[in-house]
């Protein structure tokens, strides 16, 4: 069981690992070994995740879920697998305690009445200064 919340408790089974090749610079090594992480995670079918936290993951990571509701997360900042497997793994965590949070609905509010003579003392202000900054009209003939 992989703890991520007190609530929340993922079965090591719902997360899948992929090795790949690595992109980018590091010569032969980049070519011989699988060192990237392809982290594969099941959002709709997890019977860790509380429904809340599911629809609120889907709206968060949109973009990394595919139509079967399978969230993809690659990591390959590291040349060790088993250190992009440790962050790939800490990214899938750090997205699930962002989802289970709650959020809470703004409520408009009105300005006060002293922060409203503020601005109105400062709009007067910087008008001011703005008329000093005009052009002198001259009328000396």
């Amino acid at each position: 069981m992989l703890q991520i919340t007190e609530a929340i408790k993922l079965d090591e089974s719902e997360i899948h690992f992929k090795f790949i090749r690595s992109p980018g610079p590091g010569g032969q090594h980049v070519n011989k070994a699988a060192t990237a992480v392809q982290l594969r995670f099941d959002v709709l079918h997890s019977a860790g995740l509380p429904d809340r936290a599911r629809r609120r993951l889907m709206s968060l990571a949109q973009n990394r879920i595919n139509t079967q509701g399978i969230l993809t997360i690659t990591a390959n900042r590291f040349r060790s697998q088993d250190l992009n497997r440790k962050d790939a793994l800490a990214r899938l965590a750090n997205l699930i305690v962002r989802s289970s949070y709650e959020i809470k609905p703004r409520r408009r509010t009105k300005p006060t009445v002293a922060s409203r003579k503020r601005q109105e003392e400062n709009k007067m202000r910087r008008s001011k200064l703005k008329r000093t900054r005009r052009p002198v009209a001259w009328s000396g003939e």
